[in-house]
């Protein structure tokens, strides 16, 4: 994206894990990048 991430941008990640949407979640990494793993190859 050409930038560095804002904190405001990462509230939507941070609700998901806060939430009962996410309680079945366990033992996962969720990129809030902005894309850079994408672009840089990793």
């Amino acid at each position: 994206m050409g930038r560095f991430g804002e904190p405001d941008e990462l509230i939507g990640t941070l609700l998901y894990l806060t939430s009962d949407l996410s309680k079945f979640v366990t033992g996962v990494v969720i990129p809030v990048d902005g894309g850079f793993n994408v672009y840089a190859g990793v």
